[in-house]
């Protein structure tokens, strides 16, 4: 089994690969006919992940608040995609990958207010070096 952070690093590398793939991919067509696409080609994918793992058990059990929030997560996803493709189309991956990571200090500070998660002068420093990574890749 691995660890969160395994898979937080998968994610990483998975993202920074997205990045690079998206742009070639939203050369010849409109951005939003690429976000569908993109999402067309990974319902499957994950549906199979569910299945082979044997996970559909839990929609018996789900919650109404469960659904609310995840589809409210789906709307965000939707926004996110849409406006990432767009920006790829219109932006060097440079330019654009750097911003979008800007969610980081975005999700620190939701994290903290909405889930009660602690800040620490670590974790604010860390983030501030992000921030700044991120405004130095624009100049």
């Amino acid at each position: 089994m691995m660890s969160w952070l395994a898979y937080a690093l998968l994610a990483a590398v998975a993202a920074a690969a997205t990045a690079v793939l998206a742009k070639i991919g939203v050369d010849a067509m409109p951005a939003n006919l690429a976000t569908a696409l993109r999402t067309t080609f990974i319902l499957p994918l994950v549906w199979i992940l569910v299945v082979a793992r044997g996970e559909t058990y839990a929609l018996k059990t789900a919650s109404a608040q469960s659904l609310v929030f995840l589809a409210l997560s789906a709307v965000a996803t939707g926004i996110s995609w849409l406006a990432y493709f767009k920006a790829l189309q219109l932006a060097p991956v440079s330019h654009v990958a750097p911003i979008d990571k800007l969610s980081l200090p975005l999700t620190i500070a939701l994290a903290a207010v909405v889930l009660g998660e602690p800040l620490s002068v670590k974790l604010i420093c860390g983030v501030a070096l992000m921030v700044l990574g991120a405004m130095l890749t624009l100049s």
